[in-house]
């Protein structure tokens, strides 16, 4: 099982789910189609596994740059999303 560093030093299994979950929804918000987006978000999510299984630990910066550059040559507008858009709660 992998780990990922947290930005709070702690660390939590990688989820394949949590990574599809943010590429879908950058896709959604440049306006992709729902069916488009789901491929993208499949491809990108398989292809960072595969990285991911050469990998012990990474950190969750890691995770966004890989991903980033993985969604860059596909959609780069919604790899821009990706990269600068985070949630505060």
């Amino acid at each position: 099982m992998k780990h990922i560093v947290k930005r709070g030093h702690h660390t939590e299994a990688y989820d394949p789910k949590k990574l599809y979950a943010s590429i879908y929804a950058a896709c959604l918000s440049v306006r992709e189609h729902p069916g488009s987006a789901e491929l993208i978000a499949d491809r990108v999510t398989s292809d960072f596994g595969k990285w991911l299984e050469k990998k012990h630990e990474v950190t969750s910066n890691d995770i966004r740059k890989n991903a980033h550059d993985l969604l860059q040559t596909i959609n780069p507008d919604a790899a821009h999303i990706y990269l600068h858009h985070r949630v505060i709660w």
